[in-house]
């Protein structure tokens, strides 16, 4: 099993960070280069806990699902989706958000094995752990962008109008 984490600074309170996390459809915006799609999810707007979502998009080289449940939920500091079904032998996400002054330390802690036994391992070493990384900093960057934009458009944020 690999652990892969990325640590993202946001100027955007945390609960803004967490909520937009879980909005399904701004996660398949903000991997608009896989094509990523939403296939299937509840009916609603922000997934909750026990919720599954399902994506589809193209991930080195082929086109890829990934169906995930909401497995932990603590708003809005922590949330954690496990998939229930993909190409990985296992796959745990947590998102954590921590208030550091006006804005959000945003961690994406992501723990995956790759199937196949040793050649699975090599995989994870060689490909996977690289590709994920820059998947999560891409995702992390344009959830970043999004936070503060919103932040800017509501009053009493700390980065509201001219005090940024």
């Amino acid at each position: 099993m690999t652990e892969i984490e990325v640590v993202t600074s946001i100027g955007a309170p945390p609960a803004v960070c967490f909520d937009l996390a879980l909005d399904a459809d701004f996660h398949a915006d903000s991997l608009a280069s896989t094509g990523e799609r939403v296939v299937a999810r509840p009916a609603g707007g922000l997934l909750a806990l026990g919720d599954e979502v399902t994506f589809e998009g193209r991930h080195l080289g082929m086109r890829r699902r990934l169906t995930a449940r909401i497995e932990a939920f603590d708003r809005p500091r922590h949330f954690r989706d496990v998939m229930t079904r993909g190409a990985f032998r296992s796959f745990v996400h947590d998102h954590h958000f921590e208030a550091v002054g006006a804005g959000t330390r945003m961690v994406d802690r992501v723990r995956f094995a790759a199937p196949g036994g040793m050649l699975g391992v090599m995989v994870e070493r060689a490909v996977l752990r690289r590709y994920l990384m820059r998947l999560l900093t891409e995702r992390g960057q344009a959830l970043k962008r999004e936070a503060e934009r919103r932040a800017l458009l509501v009053p009493g944020t700390p980065h509201h109008g001219d005090e940024r």
